[in-house]
Parts: C-alpha cells; structure tokens; sequence
C-alpha cells in the first residue's frame, strides 16, 4: 500500500470513528486511550483543586487547620453527625472572609485562563492572553475612569447599597464592571480592526498588544495625575491586583458572568480546533471566521473585565495555564478549556495564599507574585519558541 493509501485510510478511520462508525481497532484504541487520558488529567485538576481550596482557607494571619476548616463545613452541611470547630471565632473567618475571598479567586483564574487559551486559538498565537493583547490595561483603565468619575456622575447614589439576591452591593461596583467591559470592548474593537483583512505575524500581534496598553496605561496615568487623594488611594492599590474587592457580592455577580462565558468558548470548541488549520480550511468546512473571531474576543473581553473589577490586574493566568495544559494533553479546545480553567484557578488561589503569608499579617498584593511568576514564563517561552515561528 503507497503513502496517499495509507493517509486515505487513516483519514477514514477517523472520520468513522467520530461518526460512531466500526473502523480499525488499532486507531479506534489510540483515540480512546488519548481521550481517556484528557478526561484523567481534568478529573485530577479537579480533586486537586478542591483540596487546594478548603486547605487555602485557613491560610493567612489567623491558620485554621485543615481538619478544622472540613468540620466547618461539615457541621454546616450535617449538624447533626458533625461537630463543629473547636474554636468558635473560626467560623466567621471562613465564611466571611475567606471563602468569598478564596471563590472570587476561582472565579477569576477561570475566566482569565479559558479567555487566554480561547484568543490563543482563535488568533492561532501561542503568546497571546487577555494581559499581553491590552485587554487588562483597557479593562483596568474603565475601573479607573468608574472610581475619578462614578461619585461625580451619581454623586451621593454611587455609594447606595442595592439588594442583590440576598447581597448587598453598591451602586459604584456594578457600574465599574459596566465601565471595565465597555473599555474591554474598545481594545477588542482595536484589536478587530488591525487583524481583520489578514493574520498578522506573532511578533506584531503583539506590538499591536503593546501599544493598545500603552493608550490606555496614558489615559490611567492621566488619572491617577487629575485624581484626589482618596481616589489615587484607590486606584493605586486596585492596580496591584489583589482580592480586596472579594465579598459575597462580587460572587453573586461573577458567577453567572464567568459560567456563562466559559460554557459559551466550551460551545465553539470544535469551531477553535477546525480554525487551527487555518481561515481557509474553516471557511471551507461552514465556519463563519470573521464572525467567530468576534464572538470570541467579546466574551473573553466580558468574563476578564468583570473580573478584574473586583480583583485588579492579575497578569500571565490567561498565558500559563492554557500553555501548561498544552503540554499535556495537546490542542483540542474540548479539553484544553475546561482544564485550562481548573489550572488557573488552581495557580490564582495558591498564588493569593502566598501573599498572605509571605509578609503575614499584612497582605501582599497576588498580582506582584503573579508578575514575578508570569515574567519568567513569559521570558522562558520566548527562549522556547525563538526561532521557530513566524514573525
């Protein structure tokens, strides 16, 4: 049998056995075992990040122990059979403060993460995330300009608290989220407008990226400069990027923005992978690229804006997790998305209980220990691909 015979049968037994079709067991075993594999990793990143979770609860000024922590919930869910802690004040550590502070996280690692493995994908450039295309400094920017202007624009009502599904939230931060997304979209749009007619090389992608955050970094250094004090107080420390804006609030509101933003990528999978090929071989097969490109980045806009007007600038997730997961367990976004997601959830809320400890009882901002661990990535996946792609 020649080469083109042997590529012809390989492409029909894939075809069959995406279609349920009998096809050679030798291929049929190769994909199940690849897929068994997929679901294992995402499974363990599963298992992992819940320990991680409940153990990171009692980290910080006050160290609850893990045993501790699980009888809280435990008496929560079971009052009956389980005692609770052994010390009373742990209970309100936990359930105040730390576990909205600890979900938010989640929250953010997620969006943050599934937004840099779907630009990835759909720009078809490994070093791309919403961090180093100018999302953040756009979306940082909107939080800004909602912090100066908001107590001007609704004076005395920007502070109101509204009742928000048994939260209350004020005025200021629904707005700052409406603020940050709607600059997220202006950089999208930017960004739209330069790859529209071709894809650009990987190098001026990110030039492109660069000088998006340049604006948007002058008009913020504009306001910090024009800013009073209380509002440069604000805008400084919101710029560190950390979890002070983490309440049961700010989860009522991510949830349902984050989950319907990664079930929406999770959506277009397929139409990601068959795009990996290239504009041409997905339009060939029925997808509408330009129109795709444009669902993506919105939504991608949205969950990390939303985000990080509660978190501040959080850097690199949106690169790490999806390159990390790459390695092990390859390209498709059926997979590489919902992992990408646990793993940076799982680097985020780590990160944040490092820089709970590491000047305890003050707290570091998680963005400077993101920007140290971010940087090297960064530097060492330069190294990696020099040479080796398109510029």
């Amino acid at each position: 049998m020649n080469g083109s015979s042997k590529s012809n049968s390989r492409l029909t037994n894939l075809t069959n056995l995406l279609k349920g079709v009998n096809c050679d067991d030798s291929t049929k075993g190769k994909f199940e075992s690849s897929k068994r594999k997929k679901v294992i990793f995402i499974l363990l990143l599963v298992v992992l990040l819940a320990v991680v979770a409940i153990f990171v609860l009692g980290v910080g000024a006050v160290y609850v122990p893990f045993s501790e922590t699980l009888k809280i919930f435990g008496h929560s869910l079971f009052p009956n059979y389980i005692d609770g802690p052994s010390v009373n004040y742990y209970t309100p550590i936990i359930y105040t403060y730390r576990a909205p502070r600890v979900i938010v996280g989640i929250l953010a690692g997620v969006s943050l993460a599934v937004a840099g493995a779907a630009m990835q994908s759909i720009l078809r450039n490994p070093l791309v995330c919403p961090f180093t295309l100018g999302l953040s400094s756009a979306a940082s920017c909107g939080a800004a300009v909602a912090i100066v202007l908001g107590p001007t624009i609704f004076g005395s009502v920007y502070y109101t608290y509204i009742n928000l599904w048994g939260t209350s939230i004020t005025i200021g931060w629904i707005f700052m989220v409406i603020v940050a997304f709607a600059f997220g979209l202006i950089s999208v749009a930017i960004l739209l407008s330069l790859t529209s007619k071709r894809m650009v090389g990987r190098s001026t992608l990110i030039l492109t990226g660069v000088v998006i955050g340049y604006l948007f970094s002058a008009l913020l250094s504009y306001l910090k400069y024009a800013s009073d004090e209380t509002a440069l107080k604000d805008i400084t420390l919101w710029l560190l990027g950390g979890m002070w804006g983490a309440s049961w609030s700010a989860v009522i509101i991510l949830i349902p923005i984050v989950l319907v933003g990664v079930l929406f990528l999770e959506s277009y999978a397929v139409d990601l992978n068959t795009l990996s090929s290239g504009d041409d071989v997905a339009k060939n097969l029925g997808v509408n690229v330009k129109k795709l490109r444009t669902k993506i980045l919105i939504i991608s806009a949205l969950v990390t804006s939303a985000c990080m007007a509660f978190t501040g600038i959080i850097g690199f997730i949106g690169l790490m997790a999806p390159h990390i997961c790459r390695m092990i367990i390859g390209n498709d976004n059926r997979y590489l998305i919902p992992a990408s997601a646990l793993l940076g959830a799982l680097i985020l809320i780590s990160s944040d209980a490092i820089a709970r400890v590491i000047l305890a009882p003050n707290d570091l901002p998680v963005g400077i220990i993101m920007y140290a661990i971010g940087g090297v990535f960064f530097l060492l996946l330069v190294k990696k691909m020099s040479g080796g792609y398109e510029s």
